[in-house]
């Protein structure tokens, strides 16, 4: 019933520059929160960047400075704009929409199918 279909990512050299996009399709009711979460490898997943339906923003301690989340809620998409990156940014990125079906009142969670972003030389 609701799809999440991400783009972007790849290979990028330190200090480059990449950026991400998932866009929410189908019987969507409204959505709360869009976030981005990494997992590297041997790593845990971990939280990078949310936006929510209003325009607040929040961001792991690691990235700030570098990372930029924006959302264009008409298109129900939500973008991450990553800019001077480590090879420690090297992840599977995935994105996250806190979301509600049409014709529905409870929220759930929805998640990309991942894209992997690799920083190296």
């Amino acid at each position: 019933q609701v799809q999440l279909v991400e783009s972007g990512g790849g290979p990028v050299q330190p200090g480059g520059s990449v950026r991400l996009s998932c866009a929410a399709s189908g019987s969507i009711g409204g959505i709360n929160v869009m976030s981005w979460y990494r997992q590297a490898p041997g790593k845990e997943r971990e939280l990078v960047a949310s936006i929510t339906r209003g325009g607040s923003v929040t961001y792991t301690d690691s990235v700030k400075g570098r990372f930029t989340i924006s959302s264009d809620n008409a298109k129900n998409t939500v973008y991450l704009q990553m800019n001077s990156l480590k090879p420690e940014d090297t992840a599977v990125y995935s994105c996250n929409f806190v979301l509600r079906l049409r014709f529905t009142s409870m929220y759930d969670n929805y998640w990309g199918q991942g894209t992997q972003v690799t920083v190296s030389s």
